[in-house]
């Protein structure tokens, strides 16, 4: 795994590519990803096994390598609570798991941060996000995300976790639906960035 293309965001949290996308757009603190994504790379391979394979243990793994590294940066220096971004329930009974969840678990192995469930919701699924436009990204996840239970959130330093930041529109909508909670604080972490 050395050989995967690393971003080093985690050291430049504030104010780096990834982070710039939320900028003026929702409120996050900071944002990073281990590594850049290409399509038809090693990486997409590894993407792939963790969200079609049948392979969570592959997305676990990710996470542990995610937290050793993103920990040498202290990166995770006031963070309270990792939250994946959601699945709908449609899309979690034909996977049978969340990849973003699995990774949140692998992470949390090395940080002992705690994983929430159960405060955020995908409300419906539309399609997939792969082949559409930036517009089209944002229009298709626009209020998919509801806030279930804001009382896991207050006052709290959230980490939303996702496989890929593409756009940032899923990862926005995230971000949209829990902003208003009191006292809360937001930044993102994810496996991998997509180079525009």
């Amino acid at each position: 795994m050395l050989h995967l293309p690393r971003t080093t965001y985690q050291f430049t949290p504030d104010d780096n590519p990834m982070v710039q996308l939320f900028w003026h757009l929702t409120p996050v603190r900071h944002a990073a990803a281990l590594i850049y994504y290409e399509p038809h790379s090693e990486v997409a391979r590894i993407v792939y096994d963790m969200k079609y394979r049948e392979r969570p243990d592959v997305a676990e793994d990710m996470g542990r390598l995610m937290a050793n590294e993103m920990m040498m940066a202290r990166f995770f220096d006031g963070i309270d609570l990792l939250l994946p971004v959601p699945l709908s329930p449609k899309r979690l009974r034909q996977r049978g798991y969340n990849q973003s969840e699995r990774l949140a678990c692998g992470i949390s192995d090395i940080t002992h941060l705690p994983v929430v469930t159960k405060a955020l919701r995908r409300k419906h699924f539309l399609k997939s996000q792969t082949q559409l436009s930036r517009h089209e990204r944002q229009e298709n996840v626009t209020d998919m995300f509801e806030l279930y239970d804001d009382t896991l959130l207050r006052d709290k330093h959230v980490l939303l976790i996702d496989d890929i930041c593409t756009t940032g529109a899923t990862l926005i909508a995230c971000a949209d639906a829990i902003k208003d909670v009191e006292g809360i604080r937001i930044s993102i972490l994810t496996f991998g960035f997509t180079k525009s």
